[in-house]
């Protein structure tokens, strides 16, 4: 009897013996195998079951599974009965074992779970863009995490820091002539960090940004009074909101992104 089901089995997902399967078969051009996937397989019930259908089927079997005692259960059934198995995981991991010298964890699923990271650090990343310097107000109630600070902060670099770890940022600048917006105040205090500076160090580093685009160092942006009216306000608004602050004057943005990740946790 030709061969009419391909039974993929998996403790996971099964998705990449499936690849795997046809992308082989994509190669016989007058083959009709279907595929048929067995995911989440976490007893040998279930392994005996499935030689014994593509026994009956004349199927063919491929599995990716990580715990090596089913790997050898389905295998040893398989000959028992005929049915041919393939084991698309084990060999690559014994090779991997050897050379790596280490122990494999075996847990199933890892792949999906760090392909699940990704997207949710890159879903970060595109809202801290999105919600970057008080863009758009609706992005404060949606963040996990808001910052506020007078320009100079660090906002933005630490808004996409802390996307690196899955933390949906937005920040707001505290700006004397410009009302923060009203959802500003309608968050959970928890979830807001006001970035404080001391005012010598945010000359300084105005100074320096107004030099590096080849203005005059004596604008009213790096003003002593200026900066001092802006931290006066940013302690207003603070008290308002009542949200826990983080004096950023001589921390780099991972140091800042450390302590705030300390103190929300």
């Amino acid at each position: 009897m030709n061969p009419n089901t391909f039974y993929i089995v998996s403790d996971s997902v099964g998705e990449t013996a499936e690849l795997m399967a046809k992308a082989a078969l994509s190669q016989f051009l007058n083959s009709e195998m279907r595929i048929q996937r067995i995911p989440y397989v976490e007893d040998v019930a279930t392994l005996n079951e499935t030689v014994q259908t593509a026994k009956e089927n004349g199927g063919i079997i491929a599995y990716t599974l990580v715990k090596p005692d089913f790997r050898k259960h389905l295998q040893a059934r398989a000959d028992e009965a005929n049915v041919i198995a393939m084991d698309m995981l084990g060999p690559i991991m014994d090779h991997l074992q050897g050379y790596l010298n280490e122990e494999p964890i075996l847990q199933p699923g890892l792949v999906h779970k760090l392909d699940e990271d990704y997207y949710k650090r890159i879903e970060a990343i595109e809202f801290a863009v999105k919600y970057d310097d008080g863009r758009d107000a609706k992005g404060i109630l949606k963040a996990d995490l808001v910052l506020i600070g007078v320009s100079r902060t660090s906002k933005t670099p630490l808004s996409q820091f802390l996307a690196h770890k899955q933390l949906k940022v937005a920040n707001v600048p505290i700006v004397p002539e410009v009302d923060p917006p009203e959802e500003l105040f309608q968050v959970d205090p928890s979830k807001c960090v006001g970035l404080n500076i001391e005012p010598e160090q945010l000359n300084h580093i105005r100074h320096e940004r107004l030099k590096s685009l080849g203005l005059d160092g004596s604008a009213n942006y790096a003003r002593s009074e200026r900066i001092q009216e802006e931290i006066d306000y940013f302690n207003k608004i603070v008290d308002h909101i009542g949200c826990r602050t983080i004096n950023v004057s001589t921390k780099a943005v991972e140091e800042t992104a450390n302590a705030i990740l300390n103190t929300i946790r």
